[in-house]
Formats: C-alpha cells, sequence, structure tokens
C-alpha cells in the first residue's frame, strides 16, 4: 500500500499533525553536472525557484526504492545508481503561517541525462544541467543547505567526473 491510497485529508496533515518523510535526490551524469528543475505556478509551493528532486516516501516502500520511483515519475529516467547523502530536519513555515516539519532524506542519483525529460510538466516550468559553481537562481528556500550540508560529498563525487 502507498501513501497515494490513504485518504486526501490525512495526505493534507503530513508535515502538519505529525512528521512528514520525504526522499530528495540530487541527480548527476556522471559527468560533473546536476539536474535542476524551476517549480512552476502549479508546484505545491516555492514557485519559480529551481529545485533537485524529491517526494513523499510511501508507505511500504523502503527509501531508496522510494527516490527510484520518484525520479522515474518526475524525470523518466531509471536510477543508474543511489547513493544515501544523509537526513536532515526541514522546519518551515507556509505562506498561510502554518509551521511544517518534514524529515528529508537526501540521495545521489546517476542517471542517463539522455534519458532525462521532465515527466510532469504541470509542475516545472523549465529544467537543465548545471554545476555546482553555475547554479540558477533563485534557489529553493532548502537547496543552499542541502548543497552546504553534502558539499564534500557532492564535490568528491561530481569533480571526480
Amino acid at each position: 500500500m502507498n501513501s497515494n491510497n490513504l485518504p486526501e485529508t490525512f495526505q493534507e496533515h503530513k508535515g502538519i499533525s505529525y512528521v512528514g518523510i520525504t526522499t530528495c535526490f540530487i541527480c548527476h551524469d556522471g559527468a560533473g553536472h546536476i539536474f535542476m528543475a524551476k517549480r512552476s505556478n502549479e508546484a505545491r509551493d516555492e514557485q519559480g525557484t529551481w529545485d533537485i528532486g524529491g517526494g513523499g516516501l510511501d508507505l511500504g516502500l523502503s527509501a531508496k526504492d522510494n527516490v527510484i520511483k520518484e525520479v522515474q515519475e518526475e524525470y523518466a529516467a531509471a536510477a543508474q545508481s543511489v547513493d544515501f547523502l544523509g537526513y536532515r530536519d526541514v522546519f518551515r513555515t507556509l505562506p498561510t503561517g502554518q509551521e511544517t516539519h518534514w524529515l528529508a532524506l537526501d540521495f545521489l542519483v546517476k542517471v542517463d541525462p539522455d534519458e532525462v525529460r521532465i515527466n510532469e510538466p504541470h509542475k516545472f516550468d523549465d529544467s537543465g544541467w548545471f554545476t555546482l559553481d553555475t547554479m540558477p537562481k533563485p534557489l529553493h528556500s532548502q537547496l543552499p543547505y542541502v548543497l552546504d550540508k553534502h558539499a564534500d560529498e557532492l564535490r568528491k563525487v561530481l569533480e571526480a567526473s
């Protein structure tokens, strides 16, 4: 059973009535580039910002399997390798003033750049490949922290490419 089968009211409470769990992924091409997408006006929040991928952890899936599923759903690509980077607590206040708490599990995922495309066009306005030194702006509010927290591992993998 996955979280898509849960009642809508339960889904709406993730991160609010209980800690939500999300799997986030930084897709790379093995040649030093990271794939990012710009959130559209139809995105849940932080419209117009550039972001990595992610999605709520589905009931019945391991975190790694959830990442593999989300990469396929969002970017139409098969994960060639999936490496756990670490976790972080995400405390945010929504524009409505509602405070939220999520536990984010961060992964580095290698993909074939020829496979990657936006598979959910209603959620994204633009996309592209970037390096750690050529990030687009504006970035999602959480992204600078993610990049800083995992900087050593990211540079090791991306600069070795």
